[in-house]
This record gives structure tokens, C-alpha cells and sequence, in this order.
């Protein structure tokens, strides 16, 4: 099968590698409808993350399941799925509690990756939800979403404490950010504030929800945050980048009691504690625990009451997955969907 392959920084090849099969009796193999390009890819793209040797890419992914093995029992051949990035069992104690990106088992969802043609799942009971029936051409981009940028956007509002009468803050206008803002939106928060400098990325997030935008970054965002807020600060803010500057741009927009919902993958981000002591803020974050949400979201999407696919503002063939990754680098593309 055709499958993507980072090389080395700024690299990325589309390879033959070997079909995927059936190891533990609790996997299922998957023939991918559409997969994507992450943010967080760009990391080891940009040489900021560490690669040892070819990596397969991906972690984003819906499609029909093809295979399972002798001991998964809730999905079958045939089946479209999503599935979380994270493969859980859904049953230890840590995922009864939600956080499913925890589990005790929990291990990569595509360990041969999924910016491919099919993947091995592990895990599938508890890793894959499947829709009510074959979804339309139309609705797979909003079902790929919520494997991943829709769940983390989504998790990082419930973290943030989004919901009727609060002011939300978001900081990075990246599909997360962006999905977030349609996430606080459908918890039913009053007010929006979504923070970007690109006029497209302001239109989804308008168009997602967003009652206000704010152009400024760092000590100046803090402060236009602070003026729409008298003086006080958003009652939750989403932190969707995973940088330094970004967590203090978060942190410092909360009101005292406020709460952070942080989902960006961090990379050399470090809390004054100082800062943080005195600033009475709740942080609460993390890998996203995707398949806390996916039936609620599967069914938002299958019923066509949200369309978080839009955030695709790119579709190419696997076979330019590297011309994906120039875009996205570039900031051409909001998020690259990438079809068989």
C-alpha cells in the first residue's frame, strides 16, 4: 500500500510499505475513506521534534473497517468508523472516568500511521466508534474532524469550563482553535473572542461562532482581552498553539478563577510559579481523551447540526501528501484533508 513517510525535516515521501494486518486479536484493519495532515505533524516538519530515522505520519483517520480480529465484538467488515488517536480499552478506571488518552493499555491508534491507504487499530472495541450507516461523500471531511481537531477543539471548551454566560477567550487559529471556537458555541457560551491575524481564519471563526476577533499577540492581546472584558478577563480561555508565549497569552487573558483548557502539544513551554500562584487560574489539559466525546459528536455530524469539516480548505491525493505539508508550513492551507 501507498503510505506517507517522513524522512527527515521538511521531507516527506509517499512509499509502498507493507499492508497492515490483524497481529492482536483485539486489532481491526481499516481501509481509509480520508485522513489529514496535524498541526502537531508540523513539529518534526519544522525540525523542532526529534526524528529517528522514517516515520510514518499520521494519526487522523475514518474509513470502513475491512478486518477484525477474533476478539473484537463492537464493530464488524463493512462498518464506516472513527476512532480516537489514542487506542483505549474504554474499560480500566481511567477510561470510565473519561480520559481515555490515559488508559492503562493506551498505545498509538496507528502504529504504521494513517496518512495511508489502510491502517491496523488496535484495540478496535474500544478505540472505534461506527455511524449509524455508510455516511455520503459529503460527510466524511466533518467525520475525519471528529477523530481528532473536533474532540481536542471540544475537550479543550469542557476544559476551559465553556458554557452559558461565559466569556471565552481562544489563542491559535489553527483547525483546533478554530473548532474550538465552534465547540464553545455548542456548550452555549454568550461570547467568543477568537484570536488571529488571517482574514480566512477569522471568517470560519465568525462563521463558527465568534462574536469578536482580536488581531493583537503577547502583552497586547492580553491587554485587548482585558478591554472587551472590563478589565477583568475571559472566564475560560483555550489555549490551541503549545508555545511559550501562547500558554502566558492564555493564562495572563483568564480572569482570577477563570479556567485554561490547553491543548496545544507543548514543546519548551515552562510556568513562572510566581505568575501562576497569583493569578487564581485553573489549567486543565492534555491529549485530548477524543473518545470521551465521538458518539456525541458522530451524532452532531451525522445529523447535520454542525460541520466541522470546513476546516479542510485544502483536498489532495495521498500521493502530494508532501505538497500537504509545504502548505500547511506555509500557513496556504488551515488543515490539508488527503484522499486515497
Amino acid at each position: 500500500m501507498r503510505a506517507a513517510v517522513m524522512t527527515a525535516p521538511g521531507e516527506v515521501r509517499v512509499e509502498d510499505r507493507p499492508e497492515p494486518k490483524i497481529i492482536e486479536p483485539t486489532d481491526a484493519i481499516v481501509r481509509l475513506a480520508a485522513t489529514c495532515i496535524c498541526g502537531s505533524d508540523l513539529w518534526p516538519y519544522r525540525g523542532i521534534e526529534k526524528i529517528d530515522g522514517p516515520r510514518p505520519m499520521g494519526h487522523e483517520y475514518a474509513g470502513i473497517v475491512e478486518a477484525v480480529g477474533a476478539d473484537v465484538r463492537t464493530v464488524r467488515p463493512g462498518q464506516f468508523v472513527v476512532g480516537s488517536f489514542f487506542a483505549s480499552d474504554n474499560t480500566c478506571e481511567i477510561c470510565r472516568a473519561g480520559y481515555q488518552s490515559s488508559c492503562v493499555r493506551r498505545e498509538s491508534a496507528a502504529p504504521g500511521g494513517a496518512q495511508a491507504e489502510r491502517m491496523r487499530v488496535p484495540l478496535a472495541d474500544g478505540t472505534l466508534v461506527a455511524t449509524p450507516d455508510l455516511p455520503g461523500d459529503d460527510l466524511i471531511p466533518s467525520l475525519l474532524a471528529v477523530s481528532d481537531v473536533l474532540g481536542t477543539g471540544w475537550f479543550a471548551a469542557v476544559a476551559a469550563q465553556a458554557g452559558p454566560g461565559k466569556t471565552v477567550a481562544v489563542v491559535g487559529d489553527g483547525a483546533v482553535g478554530l473548532l474550538g471556537v465552534l465547540a464553545a458555541r455548542q456548550l452555549g457560551a454568550e461570547r467568543i473572542i477568537a484570536m488571529s491575524r488571517h482574514e480566512t481564519r477569522q471568517k470560519l471563526a465568525l462563521d463558527y461562532g465568534a462574536t469578536d476577533i482580536v488581531t493583537e499577540r503577547g502583552d497586547d492581546g492580553v491587554a485587548r482581552i482585558k478591554d472587551l472584558t472590563d478589565g477583568l478577563g475571559a472566564h475560560s480561555v483555550i489555549e490551541a498553539v503549545g508555545t511559550q508565549e501562547s500558554m502566558m497569552q492564555a493564562i495572563r487573558s483568564t480572569r482570577p478563577g477563570g479556567h485554561v483548557g490547553y491543548v496545544g502539544v507543548t514543546h519548551d513551554v515552562v510556568l513562572p510559579g510566581m505568575d501562576l500562584f497569583f493569578s487564581h487560574v485553573h489549567l486543565h489539559g492534555g491529549p485530548a481523551p477524543v473518545r470521551r466525546f465521538l458518539p456525541d459528536l458522530i451524532d452532531l455530524v451525522w445529523n447535520r447540526r454542525i460541520d466541522p469539516g470546513k476546516v479542510f480548505d485544502l483536498a489532495l491525493p495521498l500521493a502530494q501528501a508532501a505538497d500537504g505539508y509545504t502548505a500547511m508550513d506555509e500557513r496556504r492551507a488551515i488543515k490539508v484533508l488527503l484522499h486515497p
